[in-house]
Protein backbone atom coordinates (compact mmCIF):
# COMPACT_ATOMS: atom_id res chain seq x y z
CA UNK A 1 0.00 0.00 0.00
CA UNK A 2 1.30 3.58 -0.95
CA UNK A 3 1.22 6.77 1.06
CA UNK A 4 -1.78 9.21 0.19
CA UNK A 5 0.23 12.18 0.27
CA UNK A 6 3.73 11.31 -0.93
CA UNK A 7 3.19 7.95 -2.45
CA UNK A 8 5.85 5.97 -0.77
CA UNK A 9 5.40 2.68 0.47
CA UNK A 10 3.84 2.33 3.98
CA UNK A 11 5.22 -0.27 6.44
CA UNK A 12 3.07 -2.35 9.11
CA UNK A 13 4.04 -1.06 12.42
CA UNK A 14 2.40 -1.59 16.00
CA UNK A 15 1.47 1.43 18.28
CA UNK A 16 -0.77 1.19 21.24
CA UNK A 17 -1.03 -2.56 19.85
CA UNK A 18 -2.78 -1.44 17.23
CA UNK A 19 -1.44 -2.41 13.45
CA UNK A 20 -0.68 0.77 11.66
CA UNK A 21 0.64 1.83 8.25
CA UNK A 22 3.39 4.25 8.49
CA UNK A 23 5.39 6.33 5.75
CA UNK A 24 9.11 6.22 6.51
CA UNK A 25 9.07 9.43 4.22
CA UNK A 26 6.57 12.08 5.54
CA UNK A 27 5.95 10.06 8.84
CA UNK A 28 2.09 10.16 8.29
CA UNK A 29 -0.39 7.17 9.08
CA UNK A 30 -3.14 5.23 7.89
CA UNK A 31 -5.44 3.86 10.20
CA UNK A 32 -7.91 1.14 8.97
CA UNK A 33 -11.54 2.61 9.52
CA UNK A 34 -11.87 0.14 13.38
CA UNK A 35 -8.77 1.45 13.81
CA UNK A 36 -9.07 5.23 14.82
CA UNK A 37 -12.05 3.00 17.58
CA UNK A 38 -9.07 1.39 18.67
CA UNK A 39 -6.86 3.83 19.35
CA UNK A 40 -9.72 6.45 21.27
CA UNK A 41 -10.35 2.58 23.09
CA UNK A 42 -6.75 3.03 24.60
CA UNK A 43 -7.58 6.47 26.28
CA UNK A 44 -11.19 6.36 26.56
CA UNK A 45 -12.29 2.61 27.10
CA UNK A 46 -16.01 3.44 28.00
CA UNK A 47 -17.86 2.92 24.94
CA UNK A 48 -20.38 5.86 25.89
CA UNK A 49 -17.67 8.59 26.17
CA UNK A 50 -16.60 7.70 22.35
CA UNK A 51 -20.02 7.38 20.86
CA UNK A 52 -20.53 10.78 18.77
CA UNK A 53 -19.86 12.28 15.69
CA UNK A 54 -16.44 12.55 14.76
CA UNK A 55 -16.15 14.68 11.83
CA UNK A 56 -17.53 18.30 11.50
CA UNK A 57 -16.80 20.67 8.35
CA UNK A 58 -16.44 18.21 5.76
CA UNK A 59 -14.84 19.22 2.59
CA UNK A 60 -13.11 17.09 -0.28
CA UNK A 61 -9.46 16.32 0.28
CA UNK A 62 -6.97 16.29 -2.39
CA UNK A 63 -5.70 12.76 -1.17
CA UNK A 64 -6.82 9.39 -2.87
CA UNK A 65 -7.48 6.61 -0.32
CA UNK A 66 -4.48 4.26 -0.41
CA UNK A 67 -7.21 1.29 -0.75
CA UNK A 68 -9.44 2.16 -3.32
CA UNK A 69 -7.99 4.79 -4.66
CA UNK A 70 -11.39 7.31 -4.53
CA UNK A 71 -10.35 10.71 -3.18
CA UNK A 72 -11.08 10.97 0.53
CA UNK A 73 -12.98 13.62 2.52
CA UNK A 74 -11.11 16.14 4.76
CA UNK A 75 -12.85 16.61 8.10
CA UNK A 76 -11.98 18.70 11.53
CA UNK A 77 -12.02 15.36 14.27
CA UNK A 78 -14.62 16.26 16.74
CA UNK A 79 -14.97 19.62 15.73
CA UNK A 80 -11.40 20.93 17.64
CA UNK A 81 -9.05 22.54 15.18
CA UNK A 82 -7.39 18.74 13.72
CA UNK A 83 -8.19 18.17 10.26
CA UNK A 84 -7.89 14.30 9.32
CA UNK A 85 -8.88 12.25 6.10
CA UNK A 86 -11.00 9.62 5.83
CA UNK A 87 -12.25 6.68 3.26
CA UNK A 88 -15.83 7.20 2.53
CA UNK A 89 -16.48 3.77 1.39
CA UNK A 90 -14.71 3.28 5.02
CA UNK A 91 -11.58 2.03 4.39
CA UNK A 92 -9.86 4.16 6.67
CA UNK A 93 -8.41 7.70 8.54
CA UNK A 94 -5.30 9.17 7.11
CA UNK A 95 -3.16 10.97 9.63
CA UNK A 96 -0.32 13.13 8.85
CA UNK A 97 2.85 13.29 10.90
CA UNK A 98 2.25 14.53 14.44
CA UNK A 99 -1.84 14.11 14.01
CA UNK A 100 -1.66 10.62 16.21
CA UNK A 101 -0.78 12.66 19.65
CA UNK A 102 -3.32 14.81 18.85
CA UNK A 103 -6.03 12.84 18.22
CA UNK A 104 -4.69 11.28 22.12
CA UNK A 105 -4.69 14.55 23.77
CA UNK A 106 -8.25 15.61 22.62
CA UNK A 107 -9.58 12.31 24.08
CA UNK A 108 -7.94 12.61 27.44
CA UNK A 109 -9.79 16.24 27.08
CA UNK A 110 -12.82 15.09 26.12
CA UNK A 111 -12.70 11.98 29.15
CA UNK A 112 -11.99 15.24 31.56
CA UNK A 113 -14.82 17.53 30.41
CA UNK A 114 -17.37 14.28 30.52
CA UNK A 115 -16.03 13.24 33.83
CA UNK A 116 -16.72 17.40 35.30
CA UNK A 117 -20.00 16.93 33.65
CA UNK A 118 -21.00 13.99 35.56
CA UNK A 119 -19.66 14.87 38.75
CA UNK A 120 -21.77 18.26 38.51
CA UNK A 121 -25.04 15.76 37.47
CA UNK A 122 -24.12 13.85 40.55
CA UNK A 123 -23.40 16.79 43.21
CA UNK A 124 -27.13 18.36 41.67
CA UNK A 125 -28.77 15.29 41.63
CA UNK A 126 -27.82 15.18 45.57
CA UNK A 127 -28.52 18.76 46.03
CA UNK A 128 -32.08 17.98 44.93
CA UNK A 129 -32.14 14.69 47.08
CA UNK A 130 -31.57 16.81 50.40
CA UNK A 131 -34.00 19.61 49.46
CA UNK A 132 -36.84 16.73 50.12
CA UNK A 133 -40.25 16.24 48.42
CA UNK A 134 -40.58 20.28 47.66
CA UNK A 135 -38.97 21.51 45.10
CA UNK A 136 -36.73 24.30 45.76
CA UNK A 137 -38.96 27.01 45.11
CA UNK A 138 -41.63 26.00 46.89
CA UNK A 139 -38.65 26.08 50.28
CA UNK A 140 -38.09 29.73 48.84
CA UNK A 141 -41.15 30.91 48.72
CA UNK A 142 -41.69 29.30 52.41
CA UNK A 143 -38.78 31.40 53.55
CA UNK A 144 -40.43 35.08 52.57
CA UNK A 145 -44.01 33.24 53.75
CA UNK A 146 -42.63 33.10 57.25
CA UNK A 147 -40.88 30.10 57.57
CA UNK A 148 -43.90 27.44 57.32
CA UNK A 149 -42.20 24.23 56.38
Amino acid sequence: MDCPRCLSALKVEHHFGIEVDHCLECNGRWLDHDELDALEAKTAPNEDTRRATIQFSKRQSELGCPICNKKMVAFNYRAYDLELDTCEEEHGFWVDAGEEGRIKDIMEERVKGLARSSSAEDAWGDFLKGVGDKSMWDRVGDFFKGGKK
